[in-house]
């Protein structure tokens, strides 16, 4: 049985684990060496780590999936589900989840080129064409609630 929760602070520490072993399996392939490293010092930057809030998912006591907001709960920043668990519902889980904590009517994210297709079923829309800044790629993207 997965549960989602938010994380406490000795925890993000493992979900950053988590983000990066997922990032270079899934994510690293489709940006340069540049965007690669841009990923690795945001993700290692105090002062951005600490503007996030974070949710985990849990099986018993591993943690199989992370999502990160910021803005208030209206961006997502990060959102990483271990391979060994795509296709199992955890993404939508940890959605939801953000989604009840957000009171906005529109959610944000910047998604890269590996995750489009997933956050279209989770039924965002694109904003604007991809677009790359210091070698990230991403889609702006955005969701109604419902």
């Amino acid at each position: 049985m997965v549960t989602v929760r938010e994380l406490k602070p000795p925890e993000i520490q493992t979900a950053l684990c988590l983000v990066w072993r997922v990032f270079e399996e899934y994510e690293s392939p489709d940006y340069t060496p540049e965007g690669t490293e841009e990923f690795y010092k945001t993700i290692h930057e105090p002062s951005f780590l600490s503007s996030l809030r974070w949710y985990g998912a849990f099986l018993q006591e591993k943690l199989v999936g992370v999502i990160a907001t910021r803005s208030e709960g209206t961006h997502i920043t990060l959102f990483f589900v271990d391979g060994a668990y795509h296709r199992q519902g955890i993404g939508k889980m940890l959605l939801q989840t953000v989604q009840e904590k957000c009171h906005a009517d529109t959610m944000t994210v910047n998604s890269s080129p590996y995750a489009v297709p997933v956050y279209h079923k989770l039924g965002f829309r694109d904003t604007d064409t991809e677009q790359v800044v210091n070698g990230l790629r991403f889609t702006p993207m955005e969701r109604k609630r419902q």
